[in-house]
């Protein structure tokens, strides 16, 4: 849905990444890039850490949350997904954030 850049990964980052291919890719893309009909691109404005702290990212994934940006519907909560899976994942995901403009 959205042009993303992937850069250079810490090997931190890259384990966010592992896990995000695992639990999100599905709806939110590869590169979080989005998927029509499914899930919004993460790589986006409305997503960056002052609009959408880290939190957000945790309460998301283990409660879910109601649409209120995009018309995709609510988020269920991600089955098997742990803290620490969160932990990296927001890591990978402010990682493509800043190469693409989004601080």
């Amino acid at each position: 849905m959205v042009a993303v850049t992937l850069p250079s990964l810490s090997g931190e980052a890259k384990i966010g990444q592992v896990r995000f291919q695992e639990k999100c890719a599905v709806c939110h893309g590869k590169k979080a890039d989005g998927k029509k009909g499914l899930g919004p691109p993460l790589v986006h404005k409305i997503y960056e850490p002052s609009h959408h702290g880290d939190g957000a990212f945790h309460l998301a994934a283990l409660y879910g949350v109601r649409a209120h940006h995009w018309p995709f519907g609510d988020m269920p909560p991600i089955e098997n997904v742990t803290e620490q899976d969160v932990a990296e994942i927001v890591v990978f995901v402010r990682a493509l954030q800043r190469a693409n403009g989004i601080n």
